[in-house]
């Protein structure tokens, strides 16, 4: 429970802006705690929640029972392999609140793997249904049908990560976005196995300490990126068993690296039969009725939040995630869409108001509330992030001081600032007061991801940063030897866009898997549009590995950049400080953590004598420890990393001159007094 007073004042302490909203927020408090009261009965809200525990199928002491939530049905039946698919041999009980049940004697009644439907009877018609707690589904090579499988192996898996989870989180995130059919270069769908054997160590050698699995909860159709959920209980059957993704993250802990799950609880797959919807018949089980029931951009049904049984169900489904499989947390998507009536489309969000009054979904905003309680409570060192676009006050401030619990939300805006100056400035006319404002902009006290592009930035339709900058030239000037202004450009602002936005970030970075390499062309699906081909759904690692193309450079810049990242702690530390913004020459200086960046982003005018001020670093020597113009990042090798530059007394103040060249960022650190 939340001391609803007190959460208020602080937050009004944090964001004075907020005062004309206090009553709203006040109301979203009493209904988060009317909610908790309600879940917990007096308990707490980790002990509370367990639906998956005892809906679904359970082995007990002489058999099995299995339990659904179908309050509309007039009939049940559990039919099977088992039972030869016979439609009236296993009828349920119901029980109460729509409750249905069956308990099979025997312990051989049932085993694990085989293929389980339900037979729901209302108004007289039947209809097949896949239980809505099913822990795996796949096709019946028998009847071609969409089943679930009951998964109750019998020795439990053997995890060996006891060790990493002894151990403290990253203090700073730095994210390794990846789908997990994607990941290999072969023309087909790669699996879980693959992706732990093969990619996974990439992945630690890249340097980055967290990755976040795109679509692995159970999706029907390949194409939707995962977005598009059935059985929300089920690890996703086109990558293979529940053991297999066990196994991928049993190895990422043991590699030291936190694995995230992209969630989706913002809407569900409409498709009947298959997942939720209609599930006993009727149109308002898991879901909000007639119009505000189905999402009008997407075509998907969307939850009803204020229901105690869907709270339960998603709530028991986060836990389950973080028990059955060992995720570290969540990223949780559409968060925007969930947070209003109109799912923020069309909205700038450039007015408080536009965030409170009757456009708020509560019932959603307190289930986010409730699923950061209960996340945290059952992992203290869980990370939550929120892809919230409208930049939600107090979303990533905890539940006590008012705010939704979150630990990061997403930098949504930065890809979309650096798409638009692509596109629509010439570089020499690039606002770096703007780039500045953009960049280090937040609300006080909520940290954030920063990200220069991710996988929706990659997908048809769309283009990589590097596809922008290099255009139709990426076909023909990746090798080592081609040069071009409009290659070499490409090649220098890929590096400097990334830098620029990790060293700028409030918390943490991400990364779209071989985005760091500025992977060629975008991402598509096999579907009949494109004759069913595996061509753009792979990643070609091969393009870095073969020694003759700038990939590799490109690559080792970024392995660099992350590795400068962690030994510096560079965003677990202070907020970065403008040392000096200069629009006419575009160049960029800035303090953080005790480093000293100096970015030139103009495209063709180099600086001879750039002086760097060290008012707040001090006296000392100082010499270059990250240089983006090294030969080995296919730079010029223009700026001598050996040389010691020593602060002095000059007519601009203390510091030193620099020569810093056009599109090249150099770090300096503090190496003597």
């Amino acid at each position: 429970m939340i001391d609803e007073k007190r959460a208020i004042k602080k937050l009004q302490k944090i964001d004075a802006y907020l005062t004309p909203y206090l009553s709203d927020i006040q109301m979203h408090l009493s209904r988060y705690n009317g909610k908790y009261a309600e879940l917990t009965q007096g308990g707490n809200l980790a002990d509370a929640v367990n639906a998956h525990l005892y809906f679904g199928f359970h082995r007990e002491k002489g058999g099995w029972v299995f339990r659904e939530w179908l309050p509309e049905a007039d009939a049940v039946y559990l039919i099977g392999d088992f039972n030869g698919w016979n439609h009236g041999s296993h009828p349920l009980n119901k029980g109460e609140n729509g409750v249905w049940s069956i308990s099979l004697a025997g312990e051989t009644a049932l085993c694990h793997g085989q293929y389980v439907k339900l037979w729901v009877v209302k108004n007289g018609e039947g209809f097949e249904r896949i239980p809505a707690y099913i822990r795996f589904t796949e096709q019946d090579k028998g009847t071609g049908k969409l089943c679930g499988r009951i998964w109750a192996p019998e020795t439990p898996y053997p995890w060996t990560d006891e060790k990493f989870h002894k151990k403290k989180r990253p203090k700073t995130p730095l994210i390794y976005e990846a789908h997990i059919g994607m990941a290999q270069e072969k023309y087909d769908v790669g699996t879980y196995r693959e992706f732990a054997d093969i990619t996974l160590p990439r992945i630690q050698r890249a340097g980055y300490n967290t990755v976040q699995l795109m679509a692995v909860q159970q999706h029907p159709y390949y194409a939707s990126f995962g977005y598009q959920v059935t059985n929300f209980f089920a690890p996703a059957h086109w990558f293979g068993e529940p053991e297999d993704l066990k196994y991928l993250i049993n190895k990422a802990h043991s590699m030291g690296i936190t694995v995230l799950l992209d969630v989706v609880h913002s809407h569900a797959c409409p498709n009947v039969g298959e997942g939720l919807n209609m599930q006993d018949g009727a149109d308002g089980q898991y879901f909000l009725t007639g119009e505000r029931g189905w999402h009008s951009a997407w075509g998907t049904r969307l939850f009803n939040y204020g229901r105690i049984e869907v709270l339960q169900f998603l709530l028991s489904n986060l836990k389950y995630w973080v028990e059955e499989f060992h995720f570290d947390g969540f990223r949780f998507d559409g968060v925007t869409s969930m947070l209003y009536e109109n799912h923020g489309l069309g909205v700038a969000f450039t007015s408080y108001a536009q965030y409170f009054s009757l456009n708020t979904n509560v019932d959603a905003r307190v289930y986010l509330m409730l699923a950061n309680r209960l996340i945290h409570a059952i992992n203290p060192k869980a990370i939550t992030i929120a892809e919230d676009m409208s930049g939600m006050p107090g979303a990533c401030l905890p539940l006590e001081s008012a705010g939704m619990g979150f630990d990061y939300r997403l930098s949504m805006g930065v890809p979309d600032m650096w798409i638009k100056l692509i596109k629509e400035v010439r570089m020499e006319d690039w606002d770096v007061f703007y780039l500045w404002n953009e960049l280090t902009g937040g609300r006080d006290k909520e940290k954030a991801i920063g990200y220069a592009e991710s996988h929706d930035q990659a997908m048809v339709g769309d283009k990589t940063v590097m596809f922008r900058l290099a255009d139709a030239e990426m076909y023909t000037g990746m090798c080592k030897d081609y040069h071009s202004p409009t290659m070499d450009t490409a090649i220098d602002m890929h590096k400097l866009i990334r830098l620029l936005t990790l060293s700028l970030a409030r918390g943490g970075y991400l990364n779209f898997m071989g985005n760091e390499f500025g992977h060629p062309e975008w991402i598509d699906f096999p579907r009949e549009g494109n004759g069913w081909s595996f061509h753009h759904a792979r990643r070609q690692w091969s393009l870095v590995e073969n020694g003759f193309l700038k990939y590799e450079w490109l690559n080792n810049f970024d392995r660099a950049m992350i590795a400068f990242a962690k030994k510096t702690t560079l965003l677990g530390g202070e907020k970065p400080q403008s040392i000096w913004l200069d629009n006419a020459k575009k160049v960029l200086i800035f303090e953080r953590n005790g480093n000293l960046f100096a970015f030139n982003l103009h495209p063709y005018i180099s600086q001879e004598a750039t002086f760097i001020s060290c008012a707040k670093t001090g006296k000392g020597k100082y010499r270059v420890t990250l240089n983006s113009d090294a030969e080995e990042f296919g730079g010029y090798n223009r700026v001598d990393a050996s040389y010691e530059y020593e602060a002095v007394e000059t007519q601009y103040g203390l510091g030193f001159f620099v020569y810093l060249p056009c599109r090249t960022a150099v770090v300096m650190e503090k190496i003597e007094e």
